[in-house]
């Protein structure tokens, strides 16, 4: 089976999910904490070469405080779960604004390697693709290779495979540029919920598609 070298994943439906089992909407962002040590697991076992988390977006904090304070310390919190693993982390987002987590600046400068290294992890925090396409100007050239080193978002990779969670058909701003030519791939199922199946059906799925990257 081809194994995609560059996953991006779309965790959503966190607060719906905590809607239908009876909490309020906040609650939900704890519980995607676990389903996403699964998958970067699954991808090491795999063989992806590089996972990209959509973490929140510079949208997202327009959402009421109490909800901006559980998904920013999930966060955190995924970062320091990943500390434990093998992977080589890059925080991605407005780090100028009150809303980036200051925990997570020693992570956004550089890759920081977690034990022995291994897959690529990108974490997008507090990113929004007006703010990573900043630095373009008409100046910068119509050359797709001189482009992509003017995103702030220049060290990750264009991605073969999106898979989003929670059924919404969009793809909300994720990496705009990496993503022009990404296979995207929907599951209904909400984040929290997540299964491995999930995972699988998205790789048997994408090694059913024609891939020419336009060619």
């Amino acid at each position: 089976m081809r194994i995609p070298n560059h996953i991006g994943l779309i965790p959503d439906g966190n607060r719906r999910w905590a809607v239908s089992k009876g909490y309020s909407k906040e609650k939900g962002y704890q519980y995607g904490l676990m389903p996403g040590l699964i998958m970067f697991k699954l991808c090491e076992k795999e063989g992806v070469k590089e996972l990209t988390y959509y973490g929140f977006t510079t949208d997202n904090t327009k959402r009421p405080a109490f909800q901006r304070k559980s998904f920013t310390e999930a966060c955190v919190k995924a970062v320091e779960m990943l500390s434990k693993e093998n992977a080589s982390l890059l925080v991605v987002g407005n780090t100028k604004s009150p809303m980036f987590p200051k925990s997570l600046l020693p992570y956004t400068k550089t890759r920081t390697d977690f034990g022995k290294g291994g897959i690529k992890v990108n974490f997008l925090v507090n990113y929004g693709w007006e703010w990573d396409l900043g630095n373009l100007s008409e100046n910068s050239s119509t050359n797709r290779k001189t482009i992509t080193s003017f995103l702030k978002s220049s060290d990750i990779s264009r991605v073969d495979l999106i898979i989003r969670w929670g059924g919404r058909r969009r793809l909300s701003g994720f990496l705009p540029v990496q993503s022009i030519y990404s296979d995207f791939y929907v599951i209904d199922r909400y984040w929290p919920d997540f299964k491995p199946e999930d995972f699988y059906n998205a790789l048997q799925w994408y090694d059913t598609q024609d891939i020419t990257l336009g060619g």
